[in-house]
């Protein structure tokens, strides 16, 4: 279900945004508890900024609904952070903040699956072109086969003149 990407010597998941999906259904939230904290630590390392605590989020996540706003900031600065991760990269569709929020009101796990896909975007990005991103240079593309040109008919050549 989830494919592991090696990015400057650390291991993330490239998970199935859809599986992800259905086992926060299945699990009746759990699962997504537990993907929060993961995202956030992995947006974490691969960012290298310290300032993003996963289990602050988490606990917004969690308890913030007593007081209905905390969980809104948090996946907002969740999903800021992946745009920033995306832009970095060179990824051209970048996750909307605006969006995340919206699909938080309508259906509050459904963001598992828009987050997920953009993060598995990056990796993607980050695990091919990474090379390019950090500035190092990047291999050529290899050669096309030459075809020949095409034969021309031989037409038999008069004979010599006596």
């Amino acid at each position: 279900m989830a494919e592991t990407v090696t990015i400057d010597g650390q291991r993330y998941l490239k998970r199935n945004p859809l599986g992800a999906l259905g086992l926060s259904i299945i699990t009746l939230g759990i699962y997504f508890f537990y993907w929060y904290y993961k995202v956030n630590d992995e947006l974490r390392m691969v960012e290298h900024d310290e300032t993003i605590s996963p289990t602050r989020s988490l606990m917004a996540m969690i308890f913030g609904w007593l007081i209905i706003v905390p969980p809104f900031i948090a996946m907002w600065n969740t999903a800021k952070h992946t745009q920033k991760l995306e832009e970095r990269l060179g990824v051209q569709q970048t996750i909307e903040p605006a969006i995340v929020l919206v699909i938080m009101f309508v259906f509050s796990i459904g963001n598992v699956a828009y987050v997920q896909e953009h993060l598995n975007r990056a990796w993607d990005a980050a695990s091919y072109g990474g090379r390019a991103a950090s500035g190092a240079a990047v291999p050529p593309p290899p050669p096309l086969p030459q075809t020949p040109p095409p034969e021309t008919p031989s037409t038999p050549e008069a004979p010599p003149a006596p």
